[in-house]
């Protein structure tokens, strides 16, 4: 479903242009920018998904008992924890147009192009391959059956897969062309691909039920299709989506509000906060998602940031880590979510390289990616500038280069090394009540370790 707000007027609003979507909030207040001798005003209206209709694949209530007696009769295959959150994020249309797991010519599109091929000859990004393995057994299994039936990690049936295709799976392949490494110690390689099955099973999805996780934090799961109603709902006339998988400082804040009052200064009447924590796989020394969403809930609770004008929501993917390959997807994501702004870091979507002591990609390749990746086009991309801690001022501030020395960088991992000692940052880097959420996390987990040990030590 695309919703369109009404628009303010042309002359007041931003630029987007089809080949320069990378809109500098720094600067004057400007009603227009040219490029060339090219004036164009960017759509106000909620941003349509694409393929141009938001696809939803949960089976209608009253055709449910039907479906599951039909799935009893299928051949099963079972899917692991983070197969089920693909199954989530494709039956919401995170990932519109695609109806499924992808069958090998959908793989290689998005494999070698990270786009997928309208029948109208138009292009969508789809830069992660989203796919289904499955070992030999399975295959052997599934024989010349036409459809399957996935079952959860609980036993329980959760989809139906129609008009199967299986194909081989090249693992080394798919994580150089990914990840553009083989390095060991990936977190999602060791994860999912290293132990999974040799095959790729593809085909359209029926989801019998809506997936819910009952970890209390099912109400921050908005589909694509509740948060378009939710900006209707709130009269939104531009969405900025700012994803995190960190806990939110008031670096991110200054940001944060520092984007909607140039929004607002450049005609929008009613940008809203889309602050959207991705809540699938992360790796190990990632905060857990419930102690970031009780983090996040503090922000605002403390007045960090603005109720009225942000939702917060859990983004349901799980992480790749995979760079710029992986910023697209979360860009795209957030299009057929209804955002026609996404704010973009340094190092996004990045980590450490497993092996060697250096980024594993380089930090400013994801924002200039995105301002020239296929499909992305009438996504407007708004490039952040860096946040520091000013040890003159005792606050977070855009950093200024000319007085350099002044800032001092807190790194989520120096981050993280406070809090779990027990120590207070500095004054100004996060409000009270969302550092006190971490450090009883980490008390928590000392406590854990503790116990542990003098288990291990009594045996």
């Amino acid at each position: 479903m695309a919703l369109f707000i009404p628009k303010p007027s042309p002359s007041s609003l931003p630029l987007h242009h089809r080949h320069h979507r990378l809109l500098s909030l720094s600067g004057p207040r400007r009603k227009s920018i040219a490029f060339g001798s090219r004036r164009m005003a960017a759509r106000a209206s909620l941003i349509e998904p694409d393929g141009g209709k938001l696809v939803e694949l949960v089976v209608p209530e009253m055709e449910r008992a039907g479906r599951k007696m039909e799935a009893e009769a299928m051949p099963k295959v079972r899917i692991g924890r983070v197969d089920l959150e693909w199954v989530h994020v494709v039956s919401e249309g995170w990932a519109s147009p695609l109806r499924g797991f992808m069958r090998e010519d959908q793989y290689l599109q998005s494999l070698h192009f990270n786009s997928l091929r309208m029948e109208d000859g138009s292009v969508v990004n789809m830069s992660l391959p989203i796919v289904l393995a499955i070992g030999d057994d399975d295959k052997e299994r599934v024989g010349g059956a036409r459809d399957v039936a996935l079952v959860g990690p609980n036993g329980d049936l959760v989809a139906i897969l129609r008009r199967i295709e299986i194909y081989k799976h090249n693992k080394e392949e798919r994580i150089a062309r990914t990840w553009g490494t083989t390095a060991p110690g990936l977190p999602y390689v060791e994860e999912v691909i290293t132990c999974a099955g040799n095959w790729l099973i593809g085909g359209d999805l029926e989801v019998i039920e809506p997936i819910k996780y009952n970890d209390g934090l099912d109400h921050y799961r908005l589909s694509p299709c509740e948060l378009r109603k939710e900006f209707d709902k709130r009269k939104a006339d531009a969405v900025f989506a700012f994803q995190l998988r960190n806990p939110v400082h008031n670096g991110h804040a200054l940001l944060m509000n520092d984007t909607r009052r140039r929004l607002l200064d450049m005609g929008y009447q009613n940008p809203i906060l889309l602050l959207h924590p991705l809540g699938g796989f992360t790796k190990a020394d990632d905060v857990p998602l419930d102690v970031r969403m009780e983090q996040h809930s503090k922000v605002l609770e403390d007045g960090v940031l603005d109720p009225e004008t942000t939702i917060v929501s859990i983004f349901p993917s799980p992480m790749h880590y995979a760079g710029p390959t992986e910023v697209q997807w979360h860009a795209k994501a957030r299009i057929n979510a209804g955002a026609n702004f996404y704010i973009v870091g340094r190092d996004p979507a990045g980590m450490g390289h497993p092996t060697e002591k250096r980024d594993l990609y380089d930090p400013d390749h994801g924002k200039k990616v995105l301002s020239m990746a296929p499909g992305l086009e009438k996504l407007n991309i708004l490039p952040f500038k860096v946040a520091a801690y000013d040890m003159k001022e005792k606050k977070m501030a855009f950093f200024d280069p000319s007085r350099a020395k002044d800032f001092l960088f807190i790194s989520g991992t120096k981050m993280r090394t406070f809090a779990r000692n027990g120590e207070n940052p500095p004054d100004g880097f996060m409000c009270p009540g969302g550092w006190n959420v971490l450090v009883n996390y980490y008390k928590s987990l000392q406590a854990e370790e503790t116990e542990q040990l003098s288990a291990a030590l009594s045996v």
